[in-house]
């Protein structure tokens, strides 16, 4: 009873939120900038070690910059989340551009599913918008973790539900995407693969942002088990509230390393980063286990 009354609550207030137009929105992520950066100082420390030990080349300027761009960033996300529960298809179409649906069409008329490789940049909770820019995959998939908070984790569920992805946990990800397939259903499947992986469970590393980094490749050998085509998903910010969802194929060119689609997908996300390093999300403990 407690969970229901909690999420009905969370559900009214987003929901309220939600109605607002998007300038009254970006007014309220400017007043929660000044909060989070000034106020709260939320994990500053957390964000000041990644930003120095990613880029030591920049001055204390240009990473103060970056660290400004982040939390600006961090805080239209929040509002653009909320905004999902009342988004207009018309709304949705005017601040997205999709390049390179025509890919996954090309791999499902080829009888392929699709392992969409993307990283926590810019607003990814906008990304299951690009189903409408192709029509190949039967649905769309999203693998998540499940949040500790029962109640906010069902709102969540809730908002990311706007565009009809299946939302797969993690822990059921390999059987769900063998079913699909063995039912001969084609389906596209993101795969956010920045976060940080514990050294005790992954024997996979690799230098990213100047970092030896632990990484999973889970998502790339769950698409060799079901035999899905691995394309990473490059994202730009266009002006506030507007982006660019670039799909692009993803040719390792040296096959013999392991793991070398996730290899490659960490290099790709890097030149996605360093082109506007403000947008990745720096206040996650990345780098914890060394």
């Amino acid at each position: 009873m407690r969970e229901k009354l909690t999420y009905g609550l969370y559900r009214t207030i987003f929901g309220a939120l939600a109605l607002l137009p998007f300038p009254a929105l970006y007014a309220i992520s400017d007043v929660l900038y000044l909060v989070m950066s000034k106020g709260l100082k939320y994990r500053r420390k957390v964000i000041r070690m990644n930003l120095r030990n990613s880029f030591p080349e920049k001055s204390e300027e240009e990473l103060r910059e970056i660290k400004k761009d982040f939390y600006h960033q961090f805080c239209d996300n929040i509002v653009e989340t909320v905004k999902l529960l009342h988004m207009s298809d018309r709304q949705v179409d005017k601040r997205i551009e999709v390049i390179g649906g025509d890919i996954v069409d090309r791999h499902c008329a080829e009888g392929r599913s699709i392992i969409l490789y993307l990283g926590h940049y810019a607003n990814w909770e906008w990304v299951p918008a690009i189903v409408r820019h192709f029509n190949g995959p039967d649905f769309c998939a999203q693998i998540y973790k499940p949040l500790r908070n029962k109640a906010f984790d069902r709102l969540m569920l809730k908002v990311r539900s706007r565009f009809n992805p299946v939302s797969v946990e993690q822990h059921k990800a390999v059987r769900t995407l063998l079913k699909w397939r063995n039912e001969g259903k084609k389906t596209i499947t993101g795969f956010i693969a920045d976060n940080r992986s514990n050294v005790s469970i992954s024997h996979h590393r690799m230098t990213f942002l100047n970092q030896t980094t632990p990484f999973n490749p889970g998502g790339e050998e769950i698409g060799k088990k079901v035999g899905a085509a691995i394309l990473y998903l490059d994202v730009e910010k266009l002006k506030r509230g507007h982006y660019r969802f670039t799909i692009k194929e993803m040719t390792p060119t040296d096959m013999t390393v392991d793991s070398p689609y996730t290899r490659l997908y960490m290099e790709m996300l890097e030149q996605t980063i360093r082109r506007r390093p403000g947008l990745w999300l720096w206040s996650h403990r990345r780098w914890r286990y060394q």
